[in-house]
């Protein structure tokens, strides 16, 4: 089952689980709204892999929390993630550093 994506909403953290990739993020992808309305943080230590794609549905949901007046910490990142972060060049956005 690790190659499905599951996910927790509570109170203001998002959990995520399993694999975050392009095949697997559709039903996230449908309820990001609703998924995102209270979050502050998004806790990525239980996805046991990330693609690109799914690195762009992280970005998203930023976003989504940003109009909403909330700047998500993400929690959790592992060392396959990071590298990946910084591939892309998205340490600011996703980790506020350089």
């Amino acid at each position: 089952m690790s190659d499905q994506l599951r996910w927790e909403v509570e109170t203001d953290n998002l959990r995520l689980f399993g694999e975050l990739e392009r095949e697997t993020l559709l039903p996230l992808w449908q309820q990001r709204d609703a998924v995102m309305q209270w979050v502050e943080t998004i806790d990525v230590s239980g996805l046991e892999r990330v693609d690109s794609g799914g690195l762009a549905l992280l970005v998203h949901l930023r976003q989504i929390a940003i109009k909403r007046g909330k700047v998500p910490q993400f929690i959790g990142i592992t060392d396959k993630l990071s590298s990946l972060i910084t591939l892309y060049n998205l340490q600011k956005i996703i980790t506020g550093r350089d």
